[in-house]
Order: C-alpha cells, then sequence, then structure tokens
C-alpha cells in the first residue's frame, strides 16, 4: 500500500501543500513546531478520518479558516483509491472516496490501513491502565474496522447501567439484569477482539522490540472476564457475583473498561521497572507490532507515520531501528535534525508550513 500524493490545505500550520509521495523511506526535517508533525497527522487523517493526537476537529483548521482539506490517492492491491475529506471547526465534515460519499468511519477504514507512533504512546507502557485500553481498541479496531460497533454499545450500556447503579443507592434497579444483558453481549464482543488483537500483535512486538533493543517484550492481555466458550454468559456470572459490591459502590466492577495489558521485559514489569529508552522502545514496538500484524490481515504493509522516533532511544538502538524500517513499504518519519535521518531516506525540509523536497 502506499500513498501517491497528499494536498492539504489550512490544515494546523500547513496553509496550502501539495507533494508527490515517494515509497520507501521519506524522513520531514526540521526544527520543532514547523509543522512535520502536523504533516504526517493530515496524512494519518487521510486514512483514519481521525486524529491521534487529539479528540476533536476543531484544533486541526488553521486559525482564521473554517475548514482543512485534505486529499490523496493510496494505491492498493484492490486499486488506486482517491480520499477527499473537508475537515470543519464546527459541524459535520464530508468525506468522498472516489468520489462518492462516505458517512462512516470503517467504510474507508477497511479500503486504506495505516499505523501510526506519536511521543504520546509513551503513555502506553508508563501511564495508567486506561491508556493501555485505548491502545487495544485502536488496535482491534485497526484490524477490522467493522468491530468498532462492539466497543460503542458497550460504552453506551456500560453508561446506562452504571447510572441505575447511582439512582438506585444500595437497592438493586427492577431493570438491571436486562442492562447485566447488555453488558455481558457487547463486554463479550470487546474482550474478545482485544484478545485476538492481542494474538496478533504481542509476538511481533516482542520481535521488534528484541531488534531494536536487544531484548524480549512481553506482550499479555489481562481481561476483567477471561475469554474463551461462553463468555457472554460467563460476562454474566461475574456481574451476579459482583452484585453486593456494585450496590454499595455504585458501578460496574466487571468488564471492558477493568481490563489491564501486562508488559514485561525480562522479569520486570516494563511500566514499574523498564528504563526511560526500554519504555519508549516498548511503546514504539507495540505500533510497529501493529503495522506487521496488519500487512498480515491486509497481504500489503500499511503505511507507516513514525513521529520523532529515535529522541527517545540511544545511539545504538537509533541505528537498529533505522536499519529495521527498511523493507517496510512506504515509511514516513519526522525527524529534528539531519542526524536521525535513517540511511537512503529521501529527505523533505519542513519550515513554517512548508514543505520543500531536495
Amino acid at each position: 500500500m502506499r500513498l501517491l500524493w497528499l494536498e492539504v490545505r489550512d490544515f494546523r500550520n500547513h496553509r496550502e501543500t501539495r507533494l508527490e509521495m515517494p515509497p520507501g523511506v521519506v524522513a520531514a526535517v526540521g526544527p520543532n513546531a514547523q509543522g512535520k508533525t502536523n504533516l504526517l497527522e493530515a496524512a494519518y487523517y487521510l486514512f483514519t478520518l481521525g486524529s491521534p493526537r487529539v479528540g476533536s476537529d476543531e484544533p486541526l483548521v488553521r486559525r482564521g479558516a473554517s475548514s482543512a482539506f485534505i486529499r490523496g490517492e493510496v494505491d492498493t492491491a484492490g486499486g488506486r483509491v482517491l480520499v477527499e475529506v473537508e475537515v470543519r471547526a464546527t459541524g459535520a465534515n464530508r468525506v468522498q472516496v472516489n468520489r462518492s460519499g462516505v458517512r462512516r468511519k470503517r467504510d474507508l477504514r477497511g479500503r486504506v490501513r495505516a499505523a501510526m507512533f506519536i511521543p504520546e504512546d509513551l503513555a502506553i507502557v508508563q501511564g495508567e491502565p486506561g491508556e493501555r485500553r485505548r491502545f487495544l481498541d485502536d488496535a482491534f479496531t485497526s484490524l477490522w474496522p467493522a468491530e468498532a460497533t462492539a466497543r460503542r454499545s458497550y460504552e453506551k450500556a456500560l453508561r446506562q447501567r452504571n447510572r441505575l447503579l447511582k439512582e438506585h443507592e444500595g437497592t438493586a434497579p427492577p431493570d438491571l439484569e436486562a442492562w447485566d444483558g447488555e453488558v455481558a453481549r457487547h463486554g463479550a464482543a470487546v474482550t474478545d477482539a482485544r484478545g485476538r488483537a492481542v494474538d496478533r500483535i504481542g509476538s511481533r512486538a516482542g520481535d521488534e522490540f528484541e531488534t531494536v533493543a536487544g531484548e524480549r517484550l512481553r506482550v499479555a492481555y489481562r481481561p476483567s472476564v477471561d475469554p474463551g466458550p461462553n463468555l457472554e454468559e460467563r460476562f454474566r456470572q461475574a456481574l451476579s457475583a459482583r452484585r453486593a459490591d456494585e450496590l454499595l459502590r455504585r458501578t460496574t466492577l466487571a468488564g471492558p473498561h477493568r481490563d489491564e495489558l501486562d508488559l514485561a521485559v525480562g522479569e520486570m514489569t516494563a511500566r514499574r521497572f523498564a528504563s526511560h529508552g526500554e519504555s519508549w522502545a516498548g511503546a514504539l514496538c507495540l505500533r510497529l507490532g501493529l503495522a506487521g500484524a496488519l500487512r498480515a490481515e491486509m497481504e500489503e504493509p500499511p503505511v507507516l507515520m513514525l513521529d520523532d522516533p529515535f529522541s527517545g532511544l540511544d545511539p545504538v538502538r537509533r541505528r537498529r531501528l533505522g536499519e529495521a524500517l527498511e523493507g517496510r513499504g512506504q515509511v514516513l518519519v519526522a525527524v529534528p535534525d539531519e542526524t536521525q535521518v535513517p540511511g537512503g531516506a529521501e529527505v523533505w525540509e519542513v519550515e513554517g508550513g512548508r514543505v520543500r523536497p531536495r
């Protein structure tokens, strides 16, 4: 899979940028706050209709403009896909794929795929469990876009069940069992999808970490309710077993919102004992593992985007990572200076939202 060309207008600090996208590794080079990350973010938005950096679209629109525009064409094994997006500061965005309107993200994400690392991914390793749950959800919705509905349905059912528990302090709401069924049904779907995603990503992330860091990263999914046969029924049993505590604490105590992703280097839990460099490499290699899983799922490599991937690594690990980027298809890398440009990469100089290929 390859992005052939990219047009960006009024996106963050890019007033107007048009680029022909070469195959292989491309490095966007420039000091901080010049627009390197914004360029990768725009490309990622074209593939996913979402930003990995912010939860709303308003910050993406350049100050003084009412909309940002991103256009590009992706060459895939199934043919070329033209994607055109109007990102509005307020109101619904407009998306077209091959000149036809698209209303659901999954209709695009099933045809074009990308994986992106950003420095904020360090929180997957060092942050709270919610950060790792977000990674799990991003992983399975990247691999199987149609399954994003399971997560949304679970979150809706969970909110309703928690509302009932808060409204009936100390007593069981009369319709709680009905919401047990909804939480169990959608929770089982999320648990199953997360488990399958970790099965596909975990060993690949471990291999990537071994290449970059020389050690083994172990990745294990620890769900609130163990996956397996009759998962939905075991979900109901878990809710029933915690009923007294739930009525006392007025919140749901079993389900995907209490899952964890265990990460360890050697015998040490990564969150508590890993060095900064190991944590950085771990977060990076989880994204590389996802890219590898996407490649296996699609039978072609996704477009890989890496924002400042070398800054948290020592010189040896930087060299290993640079060498490991070869043969991954199209890779877009943002780096602050020439010393971090991977060998053989084409170079773009970025300054003040303007991009100049060498």
